[in-house]
């Protein structure tokens, strides 16, 4: 049986900033973590593509705040930034 995938592991040496930015960032990280394991049954970070990114803002945060959607995307900054890919970043 396979480990399941640390987020908190993968992120942490990403975050910056105060204890409470820290942990929203890893809060928000797990969301976005298990709803594109359930949509797209990626429970990996590795294996994600810009659609699957494109989907949680466009979908999952339909209904929330300006603001909500905002602290986000700068978490998926974030892991983008973790994966080294730039082409991951949805378009705006």
């Amino acid at each position: 049986m396979s480990k399941p995938f640390d987020i908190e592991l993968f992120l942490s040496g990403e975050l910056t900033g105060s204890s409470a930015t820290r942990h929203r960032h890893m809060q928000q990280a797990k969301i976005i973590h298990a709803a594109i394991a359930e949509y797209g049954q990626r429970d990996n970070p590795w294996t994600w593509q810009r659609k699957h990114l494109a989907w949680f803002l466009n979908h999952r945060l339909r209904n929330k705040s300006e603001a909500t959607r905002y602290h986000y995307g700068l978490t998926i900054q974030l892991l983008v930034s973790r994966l080294g890919k730039r082409s991951l970043l949805p378009p705006r």
